[in-house]
């Protein structure tokens, strides 16, 4: 990847912070290139960060798995499953490259520097998996697992204590149809926001009685947030 009129000065420091040398810095900056910055860059870069999403995903769930067996020894299968996907879905990921300051170090098309809504959320969380790529391509699988286990696994204690890896909306579903005969419905009581920074605000319902709401960036994510305030309302376990 030729880099020659990218200034490599922030993505050296940045290694640095996290106390990685890298033999070749444009791997890193690599990482950090979207599509969309080739298309109105022509020559100034030679690659995108796709291939190293694609290699970076594969190392990233066997750091996790491997890390999730031996963590949790009683723990069956499906709860594991559950963990690890709690764990590496995009909210979790792109909050970790947003505390580590990756969003300064991308490489963007005008436009979608423009766009800080929910497809930023997913870039930042491709980043992320492209970086641990670029780490792997660079120094080996050591250092990657290395980058991982100080940037996103501490995140799994909270993710079990506060049972955020279960399914609310079906945990929700199973106790109410249990405990008080009804099915959950949910409605949409408000929404707002340009086309690509939508909010939602919605109801979890209990028959005709609004139980809690949730908000969120999409329908589904205000409607697992509705739900989990539901299972704490009731104290039913989540």
């Amino acid at each position: 990847m030729s880099t020659s009129t990218i200034d490599t000065t922030a993505y050296t420091l940045f290694a640095e912070k996290l106390g990685i040398t890298f033999k070749d810095i444009n791997n890193l900056v690599q990482a950090c290139t979207h599509r969309s910055f080739l298309n109105e860059n022509s020559g100034v870069v030679s690659e995108h960060n796709e291939r190293l999403e694609f290699l970076g995903d594969a190392v990233l769930e066997l750091v996790v798995t491997h890390y999730l067996f031996y963590k949790y020894p009683e723990r069956p299968e499906g709860e594991l499953t559950a963990f690890r996907s709690a764990l590496v879905n995009t909210n979790t990921i792109s909050q970790a490259a947003l505390e580590l300051g990756v969003n300064s170090l991308l490489l963007l098309s005008k436009g979608e520097q423009r766009d800080m809504g929910k497809a930023r959320h997913y870039i930042l969380a491709n980043v992320y998996e492209a970086i641990i790529g670029a780490l792997y391509c660079d120094q080996g699988y050591s250092s990657a697992e290395k980058f991982i286990t100080q940037t996103l696994l501490p995140k799994i204690d909270e993710i079990v204590e506060r049972n955020l890896w279960r399914d609310a909306k079906s945990y929700v579903q199973e106790k109410s149809q249990e405990i008080e005969g009804v099915t959950p419905s949910y409605r949409v009581l408000k929404e707002g926001g340009p086309d690509h920074d939508k909010n939602f605000t919605i109801g979890i319902y209990f028959g005709e009685t609004c139980i809690a709401e949730g908000s969120g960036k999409s329908k589904q994510e205000a409607e697992q947030e509705a739900a989990r305030k539901a299972l704490s309302l009731r104290k039913w376990g989540i």
